[in-house]
């Protein structure tokens, strides 16, 4: 084993006898890995042990450890819950996290509202509204809102409703909402047209459809056959995404399915989930993780004969095949990687999952296999079981839900491949026709959108090895003037332009701390600056560039839109890339991406200054309460300029320090 730095020795030397939570740390203070111990001194001085048999990974992790912290808990579950959100955190390297991993969409039904309205979130709130999910995108959400949305017409506008308005949108007349601003719809009729959407997420469709059915019913022995007709293309609809619900089990019963898939050659892993509510497949989710340690897969149908009888002893507690809920056996043993690539990804789908099921069905018992059940029950408020599935049809299900993870890292990884080629091949084109010293890894683009001279922003976007590196993109506020005083094109990129390059300029001439991550981008010089345009603004980027050194040193060019041809500084003939070529579809999509994010920040703030009032102006009055002062006076800006300081106060959030500023105000 190499030698272990001397403040490390130190660390070592003071590790408390203690549960906590660790974290050990490179030369650059970056965090390398993220644990947690019952005894943190135990746990942490094992990864220093010259007899220990250290797999490869631990070992690499090992000879870059710097320096440890760590942080002393009361209980272990304690260090299980810090774990977790320093890994979300940090994302550590060495640490299995999900690839790409982001605050996961919910379905928010705002169900303490009177007229409830729907929306697709990031974070739950205790707000007393109903949350769904997590999905795996936000396309996911809004794919399932558009199907349901046929069956239970919902609410998605602004307006108070007040049941007297003088016509209704477009919505209600496409029948994709119950018009209650007309009053076509009461208050209870539209709450029970929700509730039914609520049951039909949380997989009670058998419920939803005996409602419509007895709704359609009803209708029709009232002789109120249009609405018995409404109630019939519900139904119909209903069904037809019921039936897409596979029914898994007799048993009405809710559990997931987690199954792993992993290439032993690349060590890509993929992790799929079957959603089981009611004894119907609901959904099924698909995620990659990284740094996750190659493991061998367990063989399930050769545990156990495949007996669908013997199922029934296994759910009575059969010794036999219940699984240990004792972990102290799997602890003292050597760790499984496959259980820990469970443990983890469990951590992390669950850690803010609206609904946890009573059984969770794995490949692989993870390590602290109570620990991590005593958290999932706190999570779900409610026992939580974790099994490996032995015999009969929860093994053929597993089994299914390991062919679609190996499945989905198939696809994933040949679609990668494809797009590694391309990129690789337009690269490597675009440095031969441009005669680059180096291939172009980093390109940056840059575009101004504007209006008649109002709300001008800039866009860049980076493009890294050529993919959208979108965490590195930037957008301008600008206030670029021309020599007669009035908005100019010319003048707002050259501001974008030194703003952008002056921090470069400053980053690499004055060393100073470690920038934040947010931030880091500026130091990173491009391998190609692309302008979204002809000589113009090419001639206004190469002074910018000249004027700061940097001319000499970052490739430039200009990317006119009519002929797609290419200008050089000092060179006075465009050059035009072979038509249908890697290097061309890269450029393109590179500047169409610089258009998209520009004019998408543009129409942000377009749309924020047209829904500007008077109140935005007045102190102490935000989105909130300027909300609820509209809301109380039906929307009537004159009324709350003729209202008095008492009836002001009458707007629930508003004290009579901010009703007076109202009033002085209008």
């Amino acid at each position: 084993m190499s030698r272990i730095p001397e403040p490390v020795l130190q660390k070592l030397e003071s590790l408390p006898a203690s549960p906590g939570c660790y974290q050990m740390l490179d030369a650059t203070g970056k965090v390398l890995y993220v644990g947690k111990a019952l005894v943190l001194r135990q746990r942490v001085r094992s990864y220093f042990h010259a007899s220990a048999h250290h797999s490869l990974r631990t070992q690499a992790l090992v000879a870059e450890i710097a320096d440890i912290t760590w942080w002393v808990t009361k209980t272990e579950l304690e260090a299980l819950v810090l774990e977790n959100e320093l890994i979300k955190r940090y994302q550590p390297h060495y640490n299995v996290r999900l690839k790409d991993d982001k605050t996961f969409p919910y379905i928010k039904v705002n169900w303490q509202e009177e007229f409830p309205k729907i929306q697709v979130v990031r974070r739950i709130r205790k707000d007393g509204a109903r949350y769904f999910g997590p999905y795996t995108s936000s396309r996911a959400c809004y794919e399932t809102l558009d199907a349901l949305r046929r069956v239970f017409p919902y609410l998605d506008c602004d307006r108070p409703i007040t049941g007297s308005d003088a016509r209704p949108c477009l919505y209600y007349h496409i029948k994709l909402c119950g018009g209650p601003c007309i009053g076509a719809q009461d208050k209870a009729e539209y709450r029970q047209t929700l509730q039914q959407l609520m049951y039909f997420l949380e997989g009670e469709s058998d419920r939803v459809l005996r409602q419509l059915q007895q709704q359609m019913e009803r209708a029709a022995e009232n002789l109120q056959f249009e609405l018995a007709a409404i109630y019939r293309d519900r139904l119909q609809s209903a069904q037809r995404i019921a039936q897409q619900q596979q029914i898994v089990t007799a048993a009405l019963e809710d559990l997931d399915y987690i199954a792993v898939a992993q290439d032993e050659r690349t060590g890509d892993t993929a992790v799929q989930v079957f959603m089981v509510r009611h004894g119907r497949l609901v959904g099924r989710d698909s995620f990659l993780l990284e740094g996750a340690e190659l493991f061998q897969p367990q063989s399930l149908s050769g545990q156990e004969s495949l007996n669908p009888e013997a199922e029934l002893e296994e759910e009575q507690g059969d010794p036999q095949t219940a699984p240990r809920t004792d972990s102290s056996a799997l602890e003292a043993s050597d760790v499984d990687p496959l259980g820990t690539v469970v443990g983890a990804f469990v951590q992390q789908f669950y850690d803010n999952a609206t609904f946890i099921p009573a059984l969770i069905l794995v490949q692989a018992l993870p390590p602290s296999l109570s620990l991590l059940s005593t958290w999932l029950a706190g999570q779900r408020g409610a026992k939580v079981a974790l099994r490996v599935p032995r015999r009969g049809d929860k093994v053929k299900m597993m089994a299914l839900a390991v062919e679609n993870a190996a499945e989905f890292l198939r696809v994933q990884q040949a679609t990668r491949a494809a797009d590694t080629h391309r990129q690789t091949e337009a690269i490597s084109e675009l440095q031969s026709v441009l005669q680059l010293p180096t291939p172009p890894t980093r390109i940056e683009c840059y575009d101004i959108s504007t209006l008649q001279g109002t709300h001008t922003v800039g866009s860049m976007v980076v493009f890294v090895k050529g993919a959208p590196a979108k965490g590195a993109y930037k957008r301008f506020k600008l206030h670029g003037k021309g020599s007669q005083g009035s908005p100019d094109d010319f003048a707002s990129l050259r501001e974008m332009l030194r703003r952008r390059f002056r921090r470069l300029v400053e980053a690499t001439d004055v060393p100073g701390p470690p920038l934040k991550n947010e931030e880091e981008g500026w130091r990173l010089p491009p391998d190609l600056v692309v302008i979204d345009g002809g000589k113009g603004q090419l001639g206004v980027a190469a002074e910018v560039l000249q004027e700061l050194g940097l001319l000499e040193r970052i490739p430039l060019v200009g990317l006119a839109k009519r002929e797609e041809e290419i200008y050089r500084p000092q060179v006075p003939d465009p050059l035009w890339l072979r038509r249908g070529s890697q290097a061309l579809h890269l450029v393109q999509r590179i500047r169409d991406e610089a258009h998209r994010y520009g004019i998408a920040y543009h129409r942000t703030l377009r749309s924020r200054e047209q829904t500007r009032s008077r109140l935005d102006d007045i102190p102490g009055v935000g989105p909130k309460r300027r909300k609820a002062i509209l809301a109380h006076f039906d929307g009537d800006l004159e009324r709350v300029r003729q209202a008095t300081v008492e009836e002001l106060m009458a707007v629930p959030g508003l004290n009579r320090q901010v009703a007076e500023r109202v009033k002085e105000s209008l």
